[in-house]
């Protein structure tokens, strides 16, 4: 193959790739339905679940909220796109007469996508509080001691108080922002006290993680909290 021809192939597989693709989107007997709704249903739960894990370690990864929108959306769209609109699509395209029908019926695939897009960058920049889930997962230790214990926080106008409600199992507690340490407790019940100007800013509004350790400094629990 000469290079003068490498585009043309190129473009070929493109092509080919893009029909195949849409033989897919558009396969509509009840067993592809199904299939297809259950693998966007999984991969949507596996991307919404997966980014607020990985987001409780990484508060800062911000575009994290657009992944975990794409895939709350996933769930419900995608077996809606596959239960409802393609069959419609199809019946439309077979029985359409009216040119408004003619046109929404060989268009819908790509007004479809648009819409979806366009909700999953609006909730993911509004990142509403039910697509995000709060994770203080338990790390190290031999799992006989008990870890416990309420962050209770005050927000005043340029200071934030916090203490740690019947605490059980915590050597000392750790207060970060953006990577640096703001405070730190070892005494019960772990008070602490913080400038808000010290907290920094996140796509959701200003973020400190409170961490709570053990004797070796192993994270027994932590916990991410947003300044209203």
């Amino acid at each position: 193959m000469t290079l003068a021809a490498l585009p043309t192939r190129v473009r070929g597989i493109i092509r080919q790739g893009w029909r195949d693709l849409l033989s897919v989107y558009y396969a509509n007997t009840p067993v592809w339905r199904w299939l297809k709704s259950g693998a966007l249903l999984f991969l949507g739960f596996f991307l919404w679940s997966g980014g607020n894990v990985l987001l409780s370690v990484k508060p800062g990864w911000t575009i994290l909220h657009y992944v975990m929108a794409y895939g709350l959306l996933l769930i419900v769209w995608g077996p809606f796109t596959h239960i409802v609109v393609v069959p419609l699509t199809i019946r439309l395209r077979r029985t359409a007469e009216h040119p408004l029908a003619r046109t929404l019926s060989r268009n819908s695939g790509k007004i479809n996508l648009t819409i979806f897009f366009i909700l999953v960058i609006i909730v993911g920049t509004i990142t509403p509080g039910f697509m995000l889930f709060e994770f203080s997962p338990s790390f190290g230790g031999d799992g006989t001691t008990d870890v416990s214990g309420d962050i209770v926080c005050e927000f005043g106008e340029t200071a934030i108080s916090c203490h740690v409600e019947e605490p059980q199992g915590i050597d000392y507690v750790e207060v970060t922002s953006g990577g640096e340490t703001l405070a730190t407790a070892d005494q019960p019940p772990y008070a602490f006290e913080i400038q808000r100007s010290e907290v920094a800013e996140t796509r959701t509004g200003k973020e400190f993680v409170v961490t709570y350790r053990n004797e070796d400094g192993e994270r027994l629990r932590r916990y991410v909290r947003t300044v209203p």
